[in-house]
């Protein structure tokens, strides 16, 4: 008789992440799940179809992505066809929005590499598998998703580059199961608790309506106005029809909609970013009435400048997002060249498109910055001083240390 063969650890923890972000998206009984994929991910992405196919998923249809891929095209194609996107790929998120589907996003790099050599400039035209419409789709609350982050050994190479192969692999699956909280007896119910102390945090900054922020510290000195009508949100979000889902796992954040118009001062960066395949090293963006006048970087500069003349709203602010010292990502110091992680280690501002939801008046609303882009990146530290401005002019201490002072 054969014997059947022992799970290794990261058979169990990839099968408790598909769980996870199954849980996360929120599938229901008959309903579109889509997902998005890289090559190299296709373990778990099959264990993630296997989970929402036994919550009673009507149909899961798999987009996966490959970088090398996106190389050729940098490389090789027309410089006006580079933020070409196919119809096909609109109509079908459209038709997600439509039918209330739920989507999953499979996030980290798969190949951190593929785009060395290119020019930046370039490589910042072509935002795939972001679509430009995402934005809009999120705006309609018609569908539930979730992103998660899922390892691969090259993606591994990229954080641990003193560990062998296997062993970074391996480093990298545990700290994912750390940051999603895979190592609780119940990763659902440890995020729904989560959850929750964010959201008493949002509400306790939501009741001071402050008329703007002012973060500052080492490279930094920003003034961010925000709506009379906005509040801040955090954890899970509701669609249209009342279902909950928690859009990001890991989430650290509480996070608002500010007024594009009031924004001035200057911001540096404070991690790396990773943007669509290009790494962006040591940001340093200046705002004069809301606009972006001056973006430099140490390199892959020209990725961000592409990306902020996309459209009208593209130098505008779109999102502000606070992040305290109490989430698990943070305190290990460690940067993992994956927006989803590392937005949620420290605060971030995001330029292009912001989310309706967080700001109630329906005039402020039809204020809130248009774009086709949302680039978030991180400027938070335990350095960094965020300073809440009443609407009669005080200065009152938000955050210190990573402690919130309201």
């Amino acid at each position: 008789m054969a014997q059947l063969e022992t799970p290794t650890r990261i058979d169990v923890l990839s099968d408790r992440l598909a769980e996870l972000a199954v849980y996360g998206a929120n599938v229901q009984p008959g309903q579109l799940v889509a997902i998005t994929s890289y090559v190299g991910k296709e373990l778990v992405t099959r264990k993630v179809t296997r989970a929402a196919y036994e919550r009673g998923a009507k149909f899961v249809d798999v987009l996966y992505f490959d970088q090398w891929l996106k190389r050729e095209r940098i490389a090789h194609a027309a410089e006006e066809t580079l933020d070409y996107v196919p119809p096909w790929m609109r109509e079908r998120l459209f038709y997600l929005s439509d039918e209330h589907a739920a989507r999953i996003s499979l996030s980290g790099p798969h190949a951190p590499r593929a785009l060395e050599g290119l020019d930046p400039g370039r490589a910042g035209r072509d935002l795939l598998p972001y679509l430009p419409e995402t934005g809009e789709v999120v705006n309609r609350m018609t569908t539930s998703w979730c992103i998660v982050p899922v390892p691969t050994p090259s993606w591994a190479e990229l954080v641990y580059p003193d560990a062998d192969h296997a062993e970074g692999y391996e480093l990298l699956w545990e700290d994912v199961a750390h940051i999603c909280r895979l190592d609780e007896s119940d990763p659902a119910q440890a995020w729904a608790e989560r959850s929750a102390a964010l959201k008493r945090h949002a509400q306790r900054l939501t009741a001071k309506h402050y008329d703007a922020l002012r973060l500052h510290g080492p490279g930094t000195d920003l003034t961010i106005g925000l709506f009379a009508s906005a509040h801040w949100a955090a954890g899970d979000l509701e669609t249209v029809d009342g279902r909950r889902h928690l859009p990001n796992l890991p989430t650290e954040e509480i996070f608002s909609t500010p007024d594009p118009e009031r924004v001035d001062g200057y911001v540096s960066a404070t991690m790396p970013l990773e943007l669509s395949g290009s790494f962006i090293e040591n940001i340093r963006v200046e705002f004069e009435g809301g606009r972006a006048v001056k973006i430099d970087a140490d390199s892959g500069a020209d990725a961000l400048r592409a990306v902020a003349s996309r459209d009208e709203g593209a130098s505008r602010l779109g999102e502000i997002a606070l992040v305290d010292g109490e989430g698990r990502i943070g305190p290990l110091g460690r940067v993992f060249y994956d927006t989803l992680i590392d937005e949620n280690a420290a605060s971030h501002i995001a330029l292009g498109g912001g989310y309706e939801h967080p700001v109630d008046d329906l005039a402020e609303r039809a204020r809130v910055n248009a774009s086709v882009v949302h680039v978030d990146f991180m400027i938070g530290s335990l350095e960094l001083n965020v300073d809440g401005i009443t609407r009669d002019g005080q200065t009152v201490p938000v955050l210190r240390n990573g402690a919130w002072q309201v």
